[in-house]
Formats: C-alpha cells, sequence, structure tokens
C-alpha cells in the first residue's frame, strides 16, 4: 500500500503559550484528518449529525460533543447530516508538557490516567458536559488580562474531565502512539469514505483506488484492522443510516432501503434481520411502542 498524506498541522500555539482558545460559529466542517504534537479538547453544541472521527472510530455525534485527543492522533470533523443551525466549536489546545513539574504527583493522578488514554481519543458524558459548560465558555472568553484565573480554570475542568467514570475510549489500534505510522490515517480515509458516499454504489475497487492500493491488499488490510470484510463494513455503516430513518422519519421501509445504499429489499430485510435479530419493520414498531413505555 502507498502512503496517505494526513495533514500535519502547526497550531498557533506557541512555546511560550500556557494554552489556546479558540471559538467558533461552525458553517462546515471543511479540515481533513490530521495531526498536531498538541493535546486538544474540543468542544461542539447544536453539531447533530456531524461526523467524528478519530483513528479507526468513526461516529455520529449529537448535539453536544466533548472529546479529548493526544499528541498524534488523527482526526477529523465531517458535515455528514449537520444542518450547523447554531453550531458553537471551542477547541484548547495545550502541550502536555504544561503539566510536567505536576503530573507525577498524587493529586493528579486521575489527570495523568485520563492523559494516556487520550491518545485513544476520549469522548465525555453528557452529564459532565452540562456540568462543565459554564467554565468551558467563560474560559473562551479568552481575557488576556486574566490569564493566570483561565489557567486555573482550564486545570479544573481537566480534573473533572478525569473524574468522569462514563468517559469512552474511542480508538482501538494498539499503534495510535505511533506519530509516523499510516494505517491509521489509511483506515481514517477508508472509513470516512464509506461513511460520506454508502448512500450510492461504493465498490471496492473505488476504496483501492482512494488509497493508490490493490483490492486485495484493501482486502486485507480491512480484515486485519476491522475484522470485517469490505462489504461488511460498508453495510454496518448502510444499516446503521436505515436506523436513523426508522425512527427519525415516515418513509417507507422501500424508500428507506435505496436511501440508505441498498439496491434490493429482500436484500435489505435479510442483511437488517442478520444484524439486528429483527426485520425492519419489526425494528421500528418496537422503538414506536418503546417511546410510550412509562
Amino acid at each position: 500500500m502507498s502512503q496517505i498524506d494526513v495533514l500535519q498541522e502547526v497550531t498557533s500555539l506557541s512555546p511560550e503559550d500556557c494554552f489556546l482558545v479558540m471559538q467558533r460559529n461552525k458553517q462546515s466542517f471543511a479540515y481533513p484528518p490530521h495531526v498536531h504534537p498538541e493535546f486538544e479538547l474540543n468542544y461542539l453544541e447544536n453539531a447533530s449529525g456531524a461526523i467524528r472521527v478519530v483513528a479507526d472510530s468513526i461516529e455520529e455525534i449529537g448535539d453536544l460533543d466533548l472529546l479529548l485527543i493526544g499528541g498524534g492522533t488523527t482526526h477529523a470533523y465531517s458535515n455528514h447530516t449537520c444542518k450547523f443551525e447554531n453550531t458553537v466549536e471551542i477547541t484548547i489546545q495545550f502541550h502536555r508538557s504544561l503539566f510536567d513539574s505536576l503530573i507525577n504527583k498524587r493529586h493528579f493522578k486521575t489527570i495523568r490516567n485520563m492523559f494516556d488514554n487520550a491518545a485513544h481519543g476520549l469522548v465525555f458524558s453528557k452529564d459532565t458536559i452540562h456540568r462543565i459548560q459554564p467554565e468551558l465558555k467563560m474560559l473562551s472568553n479568552n481575557d488576556e488580562t486574566n490569564s493566570f484565573r483561565n489557567l486555573l480554570r482550564l486545570l479544573d475542568i481537566l480534573k473533572s474531565l478525569s473524574l468522569d467514570t462514563n468517559a469512552r475510549r474511542l480508538n482501538t489500534l494498539n499503534n495510535v502512539n505511533n506519530f509516523k505510522d499510516q494505517d491509521n490515517d489509511r483506515l481514517s480515509m477508508i472509513m470516512l469514505f464509506l461513511h460520506e458516499n454508502y448512500q450510492r454504489s461504493i465498490t471496492l475497487a473505488d476504496v483501492a483506488n482512494l488509497i493508490n492500493a490493490s483490492e486485495s491488499s484493501v482486502t486485507r488490510f480491512l480484515k486485519k484492522w476491522t475484522g470485517k470484510t469490505f462489504i461488511d463494513n460498508l453495510n454496518e455503516i448502510r444499516i446503521s443510516g436505515s436506523i436513523s430513518r426508522l425512527i427519525e422519519t415516515s418513509d417507507t421501509i422501500s424508500e428507506i432501503c435505496y436511501k440508505s445504499g441498498f439496491n434490493n429489499l429482500s436484500n435489505f430485510n435479510r442483511i437488517f434481520r442478520k444484524k439486528k435479530g429483527v426485520t425492519p419493520t419489526e425494528y421500528r414498531e418496537r422503538y414506536a411502542r418503546s417511546r410510550f413505555k412509562i
């Protein structure tokens, strides 16, 4: 396989800075998969439907999302179905060395553990996000005259995050810490391509052309890193798309079948039942009933 070029971002964080805070009102996610050596805490509000990529993890996010990544971890966001209605992004970048003199002290144990896990990408629980929202937004005001208080505020935020027992580690690859390893980058590019194009016809040849590799190499690569074939990966994404439509729309099963990238209704029903244990119709009916349970 040839090497995939992932953008090596040069951030605005200088060696003299403790940290950098940026707040933006988003209209789109136009940034490709990229890496940088700094830690990054990224908060998104009203971004439901966007796709978050962290190495081999590809997920559609909800209205609130808070991600911590360590340096050297490939990450990206994609528009997908996000409508960008009052979408706000707050990004905090800092050097891990910022806390070098403290990180091995007893009181910082939970933060040290969190930093270690950040190499895999950490997503925090909604309860924790709601709890630290006010501090995050105050920090994003970035009052230079109160920089010391802001540093303490960042430390307080990190401490609160480190105590979130429901924080979830994203990436499963063992080599995520290897800054120069290209396997994470290839997999991110492939999976993002499948998520963005699953509604149309996609072939193994399309993916091979994407990363300038042979079809047999792509097959072995996906089997090694995901444990699934190309078509199994694609079908899982299509089934996930169909579930969103079953829940959120009144489209017929036939309409959902074709909008989710399947070209045969009986094949859609068969694959759906295999993955979920019920037919699409039964899934929709069960969901409708569960909504009204007390």
